[in-house]
């Protein structure tokens, strides 16, 4: 339950104001469809996070346990700095091919996940917690708490949220994650 939680606690802070979530409004706003873009969101998220919590099983079974706390530990850290840098949609993550609403927000919310903030916590996550679904599940499931309001509200909300408390707040998480796990906290969680 505690790898669940910490992964979609996670994730929902290190989503807001993350090129994904702007890509949801982009979309949201060029196609105003909600139910199209927020499933294929899911299912774009499911499978890239669930690559994602693959590799970080597969790193966990190369790793003595000193070595992956080391690894992980400086993971989850230099994540806390990641999550402070501010995100911005790239051009190419824009383009809108004539594949319908479904498979043009799956295609381009799988491509932008990839090897976005999000995606790399997820593999961290996975091979700090022997839990691949409960991961999985929490990340699919905070990437949903993040991107669903910003289908569904876009411009009504985006003006209301403050971005610097919120990455200030996932940074912080990162850093105590990545301290504790450095510190053996919890050690006989990830074996």
């Amino acid at each position: 339950m505690e790898a669940f939680l910490i992964s979609t606690g996670i994730v929902a802070l290190a989503e807001i104001g993350d090129k994904t979530q702007l890509l949801a409004f982009v979309l949201a706003a060029k196609f105003r469809r909600p139910i199209p873009i927020v499933a294929a969101i899911f299912v774009a998220t499911l499978a890239n996070h669930a690559f994602a919590a693959a590799i970080g099983t597969w790193i966990t079974s190369l790793l003595g346990p000193n070595v992956l706390r080391w690894v992980l530990g400086a993971s989850f850290i230099a994540m806390a700095v990641w999550t402070l840098v501010p995100d911005k949609l790239d051009e190419e993550d824009t383009r809108f091919p004539r594949y319908g609403v479904f498979m043009t927000t799956l295609v381009a919310f799988f491509m932008a996940e990839m090897g976005d903030k999000t995606q790399v916590a997820t593999v961290a996550l996975a091979a700090r917690y022997d839990s691949l679904l409960a991961v999985v599940a929490g990340t699919t499931l905070g990437m949903m708490l993040a991107n669903v309001p910003a289908v569904y509200l876009g411009d009504r909300i985006a003006h209301r949220i403050s971005l610097p408390l919120v990455h200030g707040i996932a940074a912080v998480i990162f850093a105590v994650l990545g301290v504790a796990t450095l510190l053996g906290v919890g050690a006989g969680l990830a074996s």
